[in-house]
């Protein structure tokens, strides 16, 4: 998009005529290293506030020039500027720490939360989308749960609720103008408190015609009314995400969930008349074994022969460490491919479908989440390959291993890259400077730590009982 209106891709390339490029999300929030070159600004956190407040001082300063708008936007929680901050590598190539040039500029950035009870809903619906015509609104934010793998939850604490009556209900409301199709959307939706009173809302007659989706729910808050009224409102399937078979490694995950729950929410969907149970599972967790493998397979097997007329699909996915969770300095398990593969066989032989995630772009997943600014030539280059798979991202990965890839800048360009494996593979100590380290997360680094030796005493607790 930068190319195709003659804008340098690189922000140390552009002039003053050259406009702001800003980005945000949760991917930039998370690490905004790899495409921290890319960018004049990144907004971090929530943009509620922080869009109108980027905007109006942005408004306020047009007239200073290109280097001292941007120190004047980091005045703003949540708003980084990359040129203005500078890494430092030793002689080995590792990560000393990010800086930035300029004394009046924040060392650490904190990301914005929004705490009101508004929460988000579509302001477009198009049949040329993912979810085509569908309204979509958001319930909550975050999860309380904190499974330990996850970024959704960590990265966008604390947890928060829409309001019901100010905010929910006129959403969907404002979305019935448009479509009869609405999407309830959050990590965890069902532990909205008032989650069943929205249900009854839409028990209305007059919402018959609505056709309502929601997103993934947590298995042991599945009741028979919510599934009814699910399958009253066109609701056909529903998600849950069990992560493992293995209780043992649900323990470590803090995935608060029993064989027993999961075998209910089965019950709870069938008897209700929906067609279909989605699970969600994972491979490659810290600690796992192959006997944790053939737990997840039996609890599929098992509850298929239990509700037989019951169509059962696995998602299956690759661990990818994330940042700001306590798992962030665990590398992928390199047995993953080989797991999945195992799990998708063993469980077509029982007629259960599997939809496995491609362990190729899990890799580089992994590469993205754990990398700094000397990914960004990577970045740029794969972008001339119309087929970005796996091995094409390996092989310019190795040219800018081997030092042959131009980049943005020329003390970078002299620092050598980490290989493949280190980035992907390595476990990384808690000593380590992380190349997020600068960006303030909701939990500090001495806190996701006590996540993780707790998460491993969990795990570790189980497998001696």
């Amino acid at each position: 998009m930068l190319e195709k209106y003659h804008i340098p891709i690189w922000s140390r390339e552009r002039q003053e005529d050259h406009p702001i490029v800003f980005g945000g999300g949760p991917v930039l929030t998370a690490n905004p290293e790899p495409f921290a070159p890319f960018f004049d600004i990144i907004l971090l956190g929530d943009g509620e506030e922080l869009i109108p407040q980027f905007i109006d001082q942005l408004q306020k300063i047009k007239n200073l020039s290109r280097e001292n708008q941007l120190i004047e936007l980091t005045q703003i929680d949540g708003i980084y500027a990359p040129n203005l901050y500078s890494p430092k590598y030793s002689k080995e190539g590792n990560l000393l720490d990010i800086e930035p040039i300029h004394a009046n500029i924040p060392k650490f950035i904190n990301k914005q939360t929004w705490r009101g009870r508004a929460l988000c809903h579509s302001s477009v619906i198009t049949p040329n989308s993912a979810w085509p015509n569908i309204h979509m609104v958001e319930m909550v934010r975050s999860c309380p749960e904190l499974c330990r793998f996850c970024l959704a939850s960590y990265l966008t604490l604390p947890f928060r609720t829409a309001s019901l009556e100010d905010n929910l209900i006129p959403a969907v409301e404002k979305g019935l103008h448009y479509t009869n199709r609405i999407g309830l959307l959050g990590a965890s939706i069902t532990q909205h408190p008032e989650f069943t009173e929205l249900l009854n809302w839409f028990n209305q007659d007059r919402l018959n015609h609505v056709r309502l989706s929601i997103s993934s729910v947590r298995a042991n808050t599945v009741s028979h009314e919510m599934m009814k009224l699910l399958q009253k409102r066109g609701c056909k399937s529903i998600t849950i995400a069990i992560e493992s078979g293995s209780q043992r490694i649900r323990k470590l995950i803090n995935k608060k969930l029993s064989e027993e729950e999961i075998f209910s929410a089965a019950r709870y969907t069938h008897e209700a008349g929906l067609k279909s149970l989605k699970l969600y599972g994972m491979v490659g967790l810290p600690t796992e074994e192959d006997v944790d493998i053939d737990a997840t397979t039996d609890l599929l097997i098992k509850l298929k022969k239990k509700i037989n007329s019951l169509k059962l699909i696995l998602g299956v996915s690759t661990f990818v460490p994330k940042a700001h969770t306590p798992f962030q300095w665990i590398g992928v398990n390199n047995k993953s491919k080989k797991r999945i593969k195992l799990i998708t066989k063993r469980l077509h032989s029982n007629g259960i479908e599997t939809r496995a995630e491609s362990y190729g772009l899990s890799m580089v997943q992994a590469l993205i989440s754990r990398s700094d600014r000397r990914l960004a030539p990577v970045i740029a280059e794969i972008r001339k390959h119309p087929n970005q798979n796996l091995g094409n991202w390996k092989k310019i990965y190795l040219s800018a291993f081997n030092g042959e890839l131009n980049s943005h800048d020329d003390y970078i360009s002299s620092i050598k890259i980490p290989s493949w494996e280190e980035i992907i593979f390595t476990s990384w100590d808690h000593k380590q400077i992380l190349p997020w380290q600068h960006i303030q997360g909701p939990l500090t680094i001495e806190q996701l730590i006590k996540h993780k030796e707790e998460s491993f005493k969990a795990g570790a607790v189980e497998s001696l009982n």
